[in-house]
């Protein structure tokens, strides 16, 4: 296989989680599939999905919050360290590398400036350590040449869920089974809930007319780096994929009134 080829399924696995890794629901909701697997005995493979490449027809400028470019462009960084991985040992070590850069990241307190260093050499290299694999995978970082499989297996994702979705996407016993966008959730459940929620939700996504439930009020995500956790977390409302009014445009609007 080179390295431009996506992988196809394998029927060792019964789940398959696309990640990007500077989605903080795509974090949550790998930690729930993470407790979900480990009482159910699924086995998870850890596949991509680029919010960089998903968007890349749009404009930064106008149609998100001024700190998302440089976030997504983090995660497509060190999406291509984890294809370099893959290519290289496998499938195994992803889980791992998943788990070491959540925590790098989304376990750390607010305040001490872990979002400028997102997928930086030294963080990458921090991450890989963490995870038992080579530092030198970090040189992936900057190599677009991974970009070509990426973008397919983003385009993957969404062949199965359609396009207008973000992150994470999950399929249960793929390629054919069900896939669906997210959930979105913004804390971790525990492990009784987290079965509960799951089962739930593939009841829902199992009835052939389902198509979207949806609420754009949502509690700011329960995660260290963004104010730590609360028994009486504030509401936010999103729109598009960011919390409303934090566009350029909206505080044009505002501006105008």
């Amino acid at each position: 296989m080179t390295p431009t080829d996506v992988p196809a399924s394998n029927p060792d696995y019964d789940i398959e989680f696309f990640w990007d890794p500077v989605c903080p629901f795509a974090w949550i909701t790998s930690r729930w599939v993470e407790k979900v697997a480990a009482q159910k005995e699924y086995n998870v493979d850890w596949r991509f999905i680029s919010l960089r490449l998903l968007n890349k027809g749009k404009d930064y400028a106008t149609e998100f919050p001024p700190e998302y470019e440089f976030g997504h462009t983090a995660g497509l960084r060190m999406l291509r360290v984890a294809a370099a991985v893959r290519h290289d040992l496998g499938r195994e070590p992803l889980g791992r590398l998943v788990t070491a850069y959540g925590e790098s990241y989304w376990n750390q307190p607010e305040g001490v400036g872990a979002h400028s260093r997102l997928s930086s050499p030294e963080h990458a290299a921090e991450v890989l350590t963490n995870a038992g694999l080579s530092t030198g995978y970090a040189e992936a970082l900057d190599n677009t040449d991974w970009d070509v499989m990426l973008d397919g297996e983003t385009e993957l994702a969404l062949s199965r869920t359609g396009r207008d979705v973000g992150t994470p996407i999950v399929t249960f016993q793929p390629p054919y089974g069900l896939s669906f966008f997210g959930p979105v959730i913004s804390r971790i459940p525990d492990d009784e809930q987290a079965v509960e929620l799951w089962d739930a939700v593939t009841t829902l996504a199992s009835f052939p007319g389902f198509a979207e439930m949806k609420r754009s009020m949502r509690e700011v995500p329960q995660l260290s780096v963004l104010g730590g956790i609360t028994d009486t977390p504030s509401q936010e409302d999103w729109t598009g994929g960011h919390r409303r009014g934090h566009l350029a445009a909206d505080k044009t609007t505002a501006a105008d009134e």
